[in-house]
């Protein structure tokens, strides 16, 4: 019996033997079953395992005798230990001493610092150990950073793994043979390269195709993958020693293939260059756990790819839930002293600790992190923590989300920690050297990556904002038509889109159609979108036909000075009799759909883009619409792209409206959109005209300047009235208003005056136009002597409604008064 706290040495030896025979029995299964082509590497993982390594090296001779090549290699990078690729088989290395003298070499810290290569050592405080490896194959080299070294029993396992290891020697072709279908050759000094069948079929290749340059290859490689592919085959940047990448080729109208190299850099000789060896596969058909290396790379390219956090964040879920077996991840983001949870896997709440749904606010919950200190210190000390099953001093929050097992990873951006990776298991989990160097390098790669997305969402919505304050934040309702609209960005870049629509009510039952797209995508060219879309209003509120209205908006826009240039449509709808007028400034041509389903191109007479040319005319062309019809108004985003010309996507949009149902018009808009490009901004506006179930009546009285000019101006009121049949109690109010707006018009106004009167639902509109585009004022107050200013006093108080209108360089007062129901013209 020992007493608590005392450690039982025969225990201790039972442990190592028990160990030992476990890393025996991992290698038997390693040699036996293990694909070749991994058995090495899964080898000198069984170090890392069972010998607490934290790197596990190879060391050969290659075809210099003079030169220990570093073969393969498995954990941390071997930089951080001051490894070197190659050493001298008669240098003073420990590599060398064992390979020379057939006997193990064992070194603590300060046994290190005696060699001189210790110096460019960047971290100290790890022991190394270098074993021999049979028949002079050369040696195992193992590094470990615990405090007493390696022990009797990790020693024991480190001759085990030497004893598996079984020099490689890649198979290669001999002069002027033919290469095996899977294997390589690429000559460094002339990038002349030999590559087996297998290998050529993978980038789609023939042997007859292939030139046996390796820069034909290198032509079929993702653009994104080509640096790292290039530090591979390029002699400047390459080493001695084994070498592993996954990269990804292309394939016309297809996904990319993910492609896995293996080989090793063979130094040459005399006559001889230096080669690179090796093999070429299809990732998809390799063993499914493939190496930290290449989960590091597919991370690297998800994350390059990624424009958002939740897209960032998801692909560091799919790198390292799988592969770490983990039962929870979280990842927060780091705003105001608050974490802020952008991704849940798995998503559900159920699943989460119970303090964590108790701040389930939104979508995802946020909490202080004051509420977490020991979150807290480990964002402030900026590197990864893990804590095991059952440890201390972690609050529930944590504590929770792996009680089996908990790794924080802060994520870097800069100086600062962006947020916080959150792994968590269910079970007892077992912290290997590969996995802390997995998440240190993966916590790198997304602290990166989430600072740029986060920028990319914040600018994002920001783009959003601001185009939506642009463009009409809802249409009008129209009397005798219905139109929806859809606004896309362009998903290439952030930059705001110069793309619009508007529909403008005007007097008289007419509407204006406007779609328009200033050339580029830019804030300049959004910026002049608004003042575009804010001038072609104006002007068209002013009562001005449509050719004035788009000659005005070009003189404006010429006037403007700028570089850019616009297109736009303008239609001009009668609401009452169904007829339109069109002008076409530079603008793709609309499509009409007929109630029997037909379509037809609206190819009417245009004019130049504005702000091209100052004095360009702009004529109009007249449109019919039966009820029932509906007219389509597009930007070229829609209808035109780089592989895609303007005649066919017409044609495309033609055919989708021809079968779309156009009484659910947000359905055929989203039928438009479906598979639409995404390179340029789209602007889409659909009117469907069903006709005005009551037509109004109208009559017009020319008023001429007589002395009994009121007086006709009453007489032709109320012959009207009487002639539309409206019940005498209202006439006398109508009288009232008619002689106070006509005797405004004529006191205070030049030049010809005309009264209006409309009928429509039982609501009278008087309006009453003259050339003066000065508005009534509406007095403050009227003394009991004053001789005038109670006209619109009188007015104001009789009408349900009044104002001005501008039109055609005067003005239009009107008023509208309920005048009780009275039979109207059907439609």
């Amino acid at each position: 019996m020992t007493s608590e706290g005392a450690v039982d040495p025969g225990a201790g030896a039972v442990g190592r033997a028990a160990g030992t025979e476990r890393a025996a029995s991992a290698l038997k299964a390693i040699l036996s079953g293990t694909d070749p082509g991994d058995r090495l590497r899964r080898t000198l993982e069984q170090a890392l395992v069972f010998a607490d390594a934290s790197l596990a090296a190879l060391y050969t001779p290659g075809e210099d005798p003079g030169l220990l090549c570093l073969a393969e290699s498995a954990g941390v990078p071997r930089t951080l230990y001051g490894l070197r690729d190659a050493y001298p088989a008669d240098g003073d290395t420990p590599v060398a001493g064992a390979h020379r003298d057939g006997h193990p070499v064992w070194l603590g810290p300060a046994e290190l610092a005696g060699y001189a290569a210790a110096r460019r050592v960047p971290a100290g405080g790890f022991s190394l150990a270098a074993l021999p490896l049979p028949e002079g194959g050369g040696s195992l080299l193992a590094v470990t950073e615990r405090p007493d070294g390696f022990g009797t029993g990790e020693r024991a396992v480190l001759a085990l793994v030497a004893e598996a290891v079984v020099r490689p020697d890649p198979a290669t072709a001999a002069e002027g043979d033919e290469l095996p279908p899977d294997l390589f050759a690429l000559a460094m000094d002339t990038g002349r390269v030999e590559a087996g069948d297998d290998i050529l079929g993978l980038f789609g290749l023939t042997p007859r195709e292939f030139d046996g340059r390796i820069e034909t290859l290198l032509r079929l490689t993702v653009p994104e993958d080509l640096p790292a592919l290039m530090s591979v085959v390029e002699a400047d940047h390459m080493s001695l020693g084994e070498r592993e990448l996954e990269f990804r080729v292309q394939r016309p109208g297809r996904a990319p293939r993910w492609l896995r190299l293996r080989g090793r850099m063979l130094p040459g000789g005399e006559g001889r260059p230096a080669r690179l060896v090796g093999t070429v596969a299809d990732a998809a058909t390799v063993r499914s756990d493939v190496t930290d290396v290449a989960r590091v790379q597919r991370l690297a390219a998800a994350l390059a790819t990624a424009g958002t956090v939740r897209e960032a964040g998801q692909a560091l879920v799919t790198a390292l839930r799988g592969p770490l077996r983990a039962d929870r991840i979280a990842l927060a983001g780091l705003e105001n002293d608050r974490l802020v949870v952008t991704v849940l896997d798995p998503p559900d709440p159920e699943a989460w600790p119970e303090v964590w749904r108790t701040q389930w606010r939104t979508e995802w919950p946020d909490a202080p992190v004051r509420h977490m200190p020991t979150l807290a210190a480990a964002l402030r000390d900026g590197r990864p923590r893990i804590w095991p099953a059952g440890a201390d001093a972690l609050e529930p929050a944590l504590a929770d989300v792996g009680p089996g097992g908990l790794a924080v990873l802060p994520l870097p951006a800069g100086d600062r920690a962006w947020g916080v990776c959150l792994i968590g298991w269910d079970g007892p989990h077992d912290f290997g050297a590969d996995e802390r160097a997995l998440l240190t390098a993966s916590a790198g790669l997304a602290g990166q990556a989430l600072t740029r997305a986060h920028a990319f969402d914040a600018e994002h919505e920001l783009v959003g904002m601001l185009q939506r304050q642009l463009l009409p934040r809802r249409l009008p309702d129209l009397p005798g038509a219905s139109a929806v609209a859809r606004y896309l960005p362009s998903t290439a870049g952030l930059e705001l889109g110069g793309d619009w629509y508007d529909v403008i009510p005007l007097p008289d039952h007419h509407v204006a159609l406007v779609i328009g797209d200033v050339q580029g995508h830019s804030a300049g060219a959004a910026t002049l979108m608004g003042q575009m879309r804010t001038a072609l209003r104006a002007y068209a509120v002013e009562g001005h036909p449509p050719d004035v209205v788009v000659a005005r908006a070009n003189r404006l826009l010429v006037d403007m000075e700028t570089d850019l240039f616009a297109t736009c449509g303008y239609v001009d709808l009668d609401m009452e009799e169904g007829t339109a007028w069109c002008v076409r400034a530079g603008h793709p041509p609309w499509v009409l759909r007929h109630p029997d389903g037909r379509t037809e191109r609206v190819e009417v007479e245009g004019g130049p883009p504005l702000g091209v040319v100052a004095q360009a005319e702009f004529p109009m062309s007249p449109l019919g619409l039966g009820p029932g019809a509906l007219l389509a108004l597009t930007t070229d985003g829609l209808v035109e792209s780089a592989g895609t010309d303007l005649d066919a996507g017409l044609d495309r949009l033609a055919r989708v409206l021809s079968a779309a149902d156009p009484a659910h018009l947000d359905l055929v808009a989203d039928a438009l959109l479906d598979g639409a490009g995404r390179s340029d901004d789209v602007a889409l506006l659909l009117v469907r005209y069903d006709g005005m179930a009551l037509r109004p009546l109208r009559e017009s009285w020319t008023v001429w300047r007589v002395p009994e000019a009121v007086r006709h101006a009453r007489r032709f009121t109320r012959r009207t009235l009487r002639a539309w049949r409206v019940p005498d109690s209202g006439v006398d109010t109508v009288l009232l208003v008619v002689s106070e707006l006509v005797t405004n018009a004529l006191v205070h106004t030049d030049g010809p005056v005309r009264l209006d009167l409309t009928l429509i639902g039982g609501r009278l509109r008087v309006a009453v136009a003259d050339s003066s585009p000065r508005t009534p004022a509406r007095p403050t107050s009227v003394g009991w002597e004053a001789t005038g200013g109670r006209g619109i006093l009188l007015v104001e108080a009789m009408s349900a409604a009044w104002g001005t209108l501008p039109v055609s360089g005067g003005k239009q007062v009107w008023s509208e008064l309920p005048v009780g129901p009275v039979p109207s013209v059907q439609v």
